[in-house]
């Protein structure tokens, strides 16, 4: 049996089942706010789940697998990268949302395009960069910037909107994009407190004794107490939210950690290296290129560079630029050659 390419059939059914069977609060991919180019629909698609895929083929997502999330460029392999850990936010936050009837796809595209801005090294690097620029520096509004102009994914707006205001401080437009809010603070105080104990940098017992009777001392545990919580007071209501005592305790848990392990811990003995390559090599490019761009440009332009660059590439640029090298002399095995040529 042929398929007409232009038959839109299974894409309308998806969206028809979306309206029925999601909640009234959950963003609808008919009623999308569209993108800045229009363009032609997938036949068997929805917008939001064009907008996922675009994400998850981009560079940038894949150069989040080596970049940091707490631990510096970690040799062992069981240490959380910035993709790994965001792919246990977009866990986190489809959970939530198939749970609440709000769009998953809407949902997961936001997960999976937050942190694509992020800089080498994690916040480290970003707080370089921050100090560096005129304008400043945030790897949200980054991320917007990667997805807008960088890789020109020509996003849906609410997928934008998301991605900018997945940082706590911003005001999200849709409740997939609050749900995500939620899910990557959840994320990261679990993965980074299994980190730290597994770097031997704190133990399960560290944690504040009323947290553990809160929220369980078994990481699973936790995390499920933590969604459950976020499920539980937002079911059939505009706005996500955690109880009082919930948000509480994992406010609490979070400032500890900074107390504890982001801030002056073994953790972060390796940042005074980090934030120097950044800065060296901030100041190197801006050196080298000062006569070709007007300084505004060029600032953005190195600042797209840097912000890109994964751990390693960053440390291979350093090295290339910074860190003196023998002669070459090109002989290869030159040598070789003449042991085999002696035993003729």
């Amino acid at each position: 049996m042929k398929h007409n390419i232009v038959d839109d059939s299974i894409r309308r059914s998806i969206e028809e089942r979306e309206i029925e069977t999601l909640s009234e609060f959950a963003t609808k991919s008919r009623y999308t706010r569209g993108r800045v180019r229009e363009e032609v629909d997938c036949p068997f698609r929805t917008t939001f789940q064009r907008d996922r895929d675009r994400i998850l083929h981009s560079k940038a997502f894949r150069r989040l697998k080596h970049k940091t999330q707490v631990f510096l460029s970690p040799y062992d392999d069981h240490f959380r990268t910035r993709l790994t850990h965001t792919l246990e936010v977009s866990q986190i936050a489809r959970t939530i949302s198939r749970a609440l009837r709000l769009n998953e796809d809407l949902t997961e595209a936001i997960a999976l395009g937050h942190d694509l801005g992020h800089t080498p090294f994690g916040h480290c690097g970003e707080a370089v960069l921050n100090r560096l620029l005129k304008d400043g520096f945030k790897h949200n509004v980054q991320s917007v910037r990667v997805v807008e102009i960088l890789e020109d994914l020509n996003l849906c707006q609410e997928t934008v909107d998301g991605i900018l205001t997945h940082s706590w401080g911003y005001k999200p437009e849709t409740p997939e994009a609050q749900v995500v809010q939620f899910a990557d603070k959840i994320a990261y105080i679990n993965h980074d407190i299994q980190d730290s104990i597994r770097a031997g940098i704190i133990s399960e017992s560290d944690l504040p004794k009323d947290c553990i009777r809160y929220f369980s001392s078994t990481p699973s545990k936790r995390l499920n107490r933590m969604v459950s919580d976020i499920v539980f007071n937002s079911i059939d209501k505009p706005k996500i939210t955690m109880s009082e005592e919930g948000w509480a305790y994992t406010t609490r848990l979070r400032e500890w950690m900074f107390e504890n392990v982001y801030i002056d811990s073994p953790a972060k003995m390796e940042e005074k290296k980090a934030s120097r390559c950044v800065e060296e090599l901030f100041n190197y490019y801006k050196t080298l290129l000062k006569n070709d761009l007007p300084e505004e440009t060029l600032e953005t332009v190195i600042s797209d560079y840097i912000s890109g660059m994964t751990d390693r590439y960053a440390i291979e640029r350093f090295s290339e630029i910074f860190i003196p090298k023998g002669i070459q002399t090109n002989k290869g095995d030159e040598f070789l050659y003449k042991l085999i040529k002696n035993l003729k």
